[in-house]
């Protein structure tokens, strides 16, 4: 039966241990970013407005199940570059899974264990639909299927016209798009 602890758990897990587990898993991608050398890095969390933005760390209104990272070039722009960047948040992913389940098999994590064993199941949850190929919405690929066509093709093989990561430039003007739709509807509603 679904009572009153169950719920708890859920928002907990909705809102603080997903949300939690999406910024690390794209921080693999900013961590990978300063190795490769990538120009104007940018984390966004979110969809719709912008909430705030502090350096390259972007916070939109509706923040659930969606962040991207973006960024507008590469200093190295080959194949091992791109498997490396793509590989980024997968590698953070397990390293987070794994770092969470050896402290909890060694006892270290005891308190809150509901909490921790969540936390290392919505990691293996990313992780696992990061690393298998597959396409995504829209065709597009997931990190899994862009490392794979690197390693076995050395390039990219679907036929879809999307750059696998948006430039930062791009994002911005999105943004920008978004508020002034936002802008013009307020002021229609209010004649």
């Amino acid at each position: 039966m679904f009572g009153l602890s169950d719920f708890i758990s859920l928002v907990i897990s909705a809102f603080i241990i997903l949300p939690l587990t999406i910024l690390i898993r794209e921080s693999g991608y900013l961590i990978a970013s300063g190795i490769v050398g990538v120009e104007n890095p940018r984390l966004t969390i979110g969809s719709g407005p912008r909430v705030f933005k502090i350096g390259i760390l972007d916070v939109r209104k509706y923040y659930q199940l969606y962040s991207r990272f973006s960024y507008d070039s590469l200093k190295r722009d080959n194949k091992f570059t791109y498997i490396f960047l793509y590989g980024s948040p997968v590698l953070m992913t397990l390293f987070l899974a794994l770092a969470l389940n050896a402290l909890i098999a060694n006892g270290i994590l005891q308190s809150f264990m509901t909490f921790w064993d969540r936390f290392v199941f919505y990691a293996i949850f990313y992780l696992l639909f990061d690393v298998v190929p597959m396409k995504m919405q829209g065709g597009m690929p997931n990190n899994g299927m862009i490392i794979y066509e690197m390693l076995r093709y050395g390039k990219r093989t679907d036929f879809n016209e999307s750059p696998f990561i948006p430039a930062t430039s791009d994002v911005e003007q999105e943004q920008q798009d978004i508020v002034e739709k936002i802008e013009k509807r307020q002021k229609e509603q209010s004649k």
